[in-house]
């Protein structure tokens, strides 16, 4: 089974740097995936050492870490399909968007993200966000395959389509990975453009994926499902963990913290808007409380059973995500459009200037 809960910290980020890089025991844990995000998200934070980041999820872990948009992307999408624990993907909504706009992080918050050549004493030791993107190793990347099949048992047939199923597993993977940021995106459209290509890489790893899983299940006969579908319940009370179909809509639907709250007062103050560019401003912020209102609606709210059926689900909400994404993105390049260099470069300030 899955490993267990880790150590938050220092020791996270540290994880990250070493040569070696995150192992599939902790990669497994749902628990040590969000801790290791949370250090990593706040180590190159300038308000990091005032405590938790306003962007942070309700499970304690962010969608954005640096430049990296949806850390451990693929892991969250298997854990919910064979696992039933989707907390860390439903957890993913408008607030994420919000980040995308206004953003945590400074020019000089990100560098740490990326690979440098010296070790920088004043700055601390860089966190290898690559090992965030994704890994394509059948060892870490791959379903359970193992132990799906010591569940069924499967027949020479079945066995041929689980492997079929773990194979498009890796691919999917490997898709997710090349989404990764080479460079940090310093303006609002390019961060929504990055937010868009990692989501459509999630959807094109689960469009692999689903066929290979539905023909699988397809195989087996009723007492195996019943097996397949109770390797969830077996984790959960080997974890002690609960499956409450509430607690993931609310989850998914939770209202963002006064924190995301636009901050039209600033804008004004600091970009001195024309007419024409207010009207922009005022479209742009009717698009995003359309697309908060449209997230909250698509999420889940019942409980979903089968394997098949919540990679399923996992794929309609990701629609969902893309389609609002695109949405804000439009309204938001035609607002930048709009601007002069010194007008979106005071924009572009107000998210690092924001109160820890």
């Amino acid at each position: 089974m899955r490993g267990a809960a880790f150590a938050p910290g220092r020791h996270a980020v540290n994880l990250l740097s070493r040569r070696g890089g995150l192992s599939g025991k902790v990669l497994s844990s749902p628990a040590a995936r969000t801790q290791i995000a949370a250090a990593a998200a706040l180590a190159g934070w300038h308000g990091g050492a005032f405590g938790d980041g306003w962007w942070r999820h309700g499970n304690g872990g962010y969608g954005w870490v640096g430049p990296l948009f949806w850390p451990f992307a693929y892991n969250d999408i298997y854990d919910y399909a064979i696992w039933d624990d989707g907390l860390g993907f439903w957890g993913y909504g408008y607030p994420d968007i919000y980040a995308g706009i206004f953003p945590p992080y400074g020019y000089g918050d990100l560098q740490g993200y990326f690979p440098q050549r010296r070790w920088d004493r004043r700055r601390g030791r860089p966190v290898a966000i690559g090992q965030m993107c994704g890994n394509d190793s059948r060892a870490i990347a791959g379903m359970p395959i193992d132990e799906i099949a010591d569940a069924v048992q499967p027949t020479e047939a079945q066995r041929a389509a689980l492997s079929e199923l773990g194979q498009a597993s890796l691919t999917a993977a490997q898709n997710i990975r090349l989404a990764c940021p080479a460079q940090a995106m310093l303006t609002a459209p390019g961060r929504l453009a990055v937010m868009q290509q990692r989501i459509e890489a999630m959807i094109s790893g689960i469009a692999l994926i689903q066929p290979k899983l539905d023909k699988f299940y397809g195989l087996l006969d009723d007492e195996q499902k019943a097996r397949l579908n109770g390797l969830a319940e077996e984790q959960r009370k080997a974890s002690g963990a609960s499956a409450d179909a509430a607690s993931l809509a609310r989850s998914c639907s939770a209202p963002g913290p006064a924190a995301l709250q636009w901050p039209t007062a600033e804008i004004e103050a600091r970009i001195h808007l024309n007419d024409t560019q207010k009207g922009a401003l005022q479209v742009l912020q009717d698009t995003s409380a359309r697309a908060a209102e449209q997230l909250k609606a698509a999420c889940q709210t019942e409980q979903v059973l089968t394997p098949p059926a919540r990679l399923a689900a996992a794929a309609k909400r990701l629609d969902a995500m893309l389609d609002v994404v695109k949405q804000v993105r439009a309204a938001l390049e035609d607002f930048y459009a709009t601007l002069t260099d010194e007008q979106r470069a005071a924009f572009e300030a107000i998210g690092p200037a924001r109160p820890a």
